[in-house]
């Protein structure tokens, strides 16, 4: 018998790693001499990073950036195949964590702390940056990061332009000629499922700007100055990114990557696929179990367990996939099409949130131990 563990985490309790682990504990106590292959997985968002550090052996770098405020921060990404790969969460430095309901203000806050984060990657060798860009606190089409990455995005006095998206309303023209050298030679994946353009009743500031603390006249606002922008990114750089799918993904960060680095945009889960080599590792597998901490119909949307199940199924479409969640939400029904043979819930009755993040790894031992004994008298029979 052979087991693959390859969950995402569960948000507020534990780490990709850890579901792993306490699953594996469960179903021990049913298969003690089963071989069991954990695989820490993630979709492109918030534990990416720690995911792939823990699948690859990698390490963890903590750097010194500036946050969407203009305020000094510590953020963290990793370092995996020997420091050959660098992973990163552009939230880190720039996520929607550093602002609240006071200091909300799309207007000047900057994805300038992202760019140092891949300047200090590239600084230590990595040849291959993998970006995730969800949760960003920011507007600016990624124009601080291009700016800590050494361009420079000049007004019409010839001055630096400030932090911030409304800043881009007053770009002149982009000079590229002082940036990192050694830029030129990396490749960066965009991890993201967003498909949203930079501009127009889908882009950036009208479907993002709301959450971030944009008002109507704001959005507006904001619109049209990330317009103004891609008109000087296509005059100077080349590059027509306006109406590009994801180029509006964390406040237009994915429009800047693209313009700025030598990138390509991947769903998120793939690349954590392909990074942790799932696929060699559940071909001859009996079970692969998968989860996360809330699933339902979204999670046909590019979430962990739908790309474990996808991976599984193209190789061995006979491997029984069973996903594990906190929670279950609306229309699950969806995903078993999708190669999901059964979903179950680790939370054994009505509880507190609280509480239920407490137990969080008593819970997945108790129920992977129950679907080992499902399993065994099944085979039995």
């Amino acid at each position: 018998m052979k087991i693959v563990l390859a969950p995402d985490s569960y948000k507020n309790s534990l780490t990709a790693k850890e579901v792993a682990q306490s699953l594996r504990k469960g179903f021990e106590r049913v298969y003690p001499d089963a071989e069991y292959v954990n695989v820490p997985m993630a979709d492109g968002g918030e534990g990416t990073v720690q995911s792939l550090v823990d699948a690859k052996n990698g390490q963890m770098v903590t750097e010194q950036v500036i946050n969407p405020l203009g305020n000094k921060a510590e953020a963290h990404y990793g370092l995996i195949d020997d420091g050959q790969v660098a992973v990163i969460e552009m939230a880190e430095a720039s996520g929607i964590q550093y602002i609240n309901q006071f200091t909300q203000n799309p207007y000047i806050t900057t994805t300038f702390g992202t760019g140092e984060l891949i300047k200090s990657a590239i600084k230590h060798g990595a040849k291959t940056v993998i970006i995730g860009i969800g949760g960003s606190a920011t507007n600016d089409g990624g124009a601080g990061m291009a700016q800590a990455l050494g361009a420079h995005l000049i007004d019409d006095k010839g001055e630096e332009l400030q932090y911030g998206g409304a800043m881009l309303q007053k770009l002149d023209h982009i000079d590229i000629s002082e940036m990192l050298p050694e830029l030129a030679d990396v490749k960066v994946i965009i991890a993201s499922d967003v498909t949203n353009p930079l501009t127009g009743p889908d882009g950036a500031s009208q479907v993002f700007g709301p959450q971030k603390g944009a008002s109507p006249e704001m959005v507006e606002f904001l619109d049209q100055a990330l317009s103004h922008y891609a008109d000087i990114l296509k005059r100077d750089l080349h590059k027509d990114l306006e109406q590009v799918a994801g180029a509006g993904a964390a406040g237009g960060l994915g429009a800047g990557l693209l313009a700025f680095t030598n990138s390509q945009m991947r769903s998120g889960v793939d690349i954590v696929v392909d990074y942790t080599d799932l696929k060699s590792k559940v071909k001859d597998a009996d079970v692969v179990v998968t989860g996360e901490g809330q699933i339902d119909f979204q999670t046909k949307f590019g979430k962990t367990p739908i790309g474990v199940a996808k991976a599984t199924k193209a190789v061995n479409p006979d491997t029984t996939v069973i996903a594990v969640a906190g929670s279950i939400g609306k229309k699950i029904s969806e995903l078993y099409p999708l190669g999901i043979d059964a979903i179950f819930t680790c939370v054994p009755g009505v509880e507190e949130l609280s509480t239920a993040i407490k137990n969080t790894d008593q819970n997945l031992q108790q129920v992977a131990e129950n679907i080992g004994r499902l399993i065994k008298n099944t085979k039995q029979n």
